[in-house]
């Protein structure tokens, strides 16, 4: 079976080693293909410039992009532009996949009140990044209504350790109101894309990737100090400003609401029969604290 990976970052690559790995012949998109492992074959393309050449046997789409930072326009032209120039190229090579799943985020719920988060929930993104993301994803459904959208939460793992370098720093502090964080695994969301595309059943149109553990921030910043034989974070002082507890994918400022504060279940893919490997946090970061788990260009 023919798989293309459009955007092969960290998550991308990891994807597509798996595929490869059971036996089937991958070609990945970046901009600078050099970089990629053996096991994927590269194509140097700019998506949000240009189209890229799809093979005529492709039967799995994974798109993966990632944009450079969190502008806009720079949102814009990586998922809009890029997702419009890859099924435009799907569409002149005459290919219909057998399956397509986009790489989301669940950003797209701005949801501050504690709720509970599933598939059910509507989106209501701010404007800005997190509506560029719905926008997208509405754009796939449009042109493809059987695609899988797979909205994802805070990534951790092996390179992605924000959390540990503060917590060993002693730049951190724990607050009693400190918001719910979510988050998953790299190597699970990987396993989950891989598995969601090679199970018999049709896989539904939405999913939310996420372990089975959201919880305050200040919780896995007291979890992390103990794993590394630290001092607690101290409490914050009263009328102090928010906890920098912000989910371990990307910094965001301390006066900055972003990813609100929600508790997202994930029954639907477990429904689905998938596994965690790591199904909470403490797992999770306990793996990358033993060093386990290869960081990808």
């Amino acid at each position: 079976m023919k798989v293309l990976i459009a955007g092969c970052g960290d998550l991308g690559t990891e994807v597509g080693l798996r595929f490869a790995a059971l036996g089937h012949r991958v070609v990945g998109l970046r901009r600078n293909a050099a970089v990629l492992p053996a096991g994927i074959e590269g194509q140097s393309v700019d998506l949000s410039a240009h189209k890229p050449v799809v093979p005529a046997d492709t039967e799995i789409v994974i798109v993966a992009i990632a944009a450079g930072n969190p502008s806009p326009a720079v949102y814009r032209a990586a998922y809009v532009d890029g997702l419009q120039n890859l099924l435009d190229a799907l569409d002149e090579a005459g290919v219909t996949p057998r399956r397509v799943l986009l790489v989301s985020s669940t950003a797209v719920y701005d949801v501050s009140d504690e709720s509970w988060v599933d598939e059910q929930t509507p989106a209501n993104p701010r404007p800005g990044t997190d509506a560029i993301l719905l926008e997208a994803e509405r754009m796939l459904h449009a042109r493809i209504p059987a695609a899988v959208v797979f909205r994802l939460s805070g990534i951790y793992g092996p390179g992605r350790e924000r959390l540990i370098t503060q917590v060993r720093s002693g730049r951190t502090t724990a607050s009693a109101s400190a918001r719910h964080t979510n988050r998953i695994h790299r190597d699970d969301a990987a396993a989950a894309i891989v598995h969601l595309m090679l199970r018999e059943e049709a896989p539904a149109t939405l999913y939310l990737g996420v372990d089975s553990a959201p919880v305050r921030g200040g919780e896995v910043l007291a979890f992390l100090a103990e794993e590394l034989g630290l001092p607690a974070p101290k409490p914050e002082a009263p009328g102090a400003p928010g906890t920098t507890t912000a989910a371990p994918t990307r910094p965001v400022p301390r006066d900055s609401q972003r990813g609100g504060d929600k508790r997202l279940r994930n029954h639907l893919l477990l429904g689905t029969g998938f596994t965690f490997s790591y199904p909470t946090y403490r797992e999770g970061y306990r793996a990358v604290l033993a060093g386990r788990g290869i960081r990808h260009p």
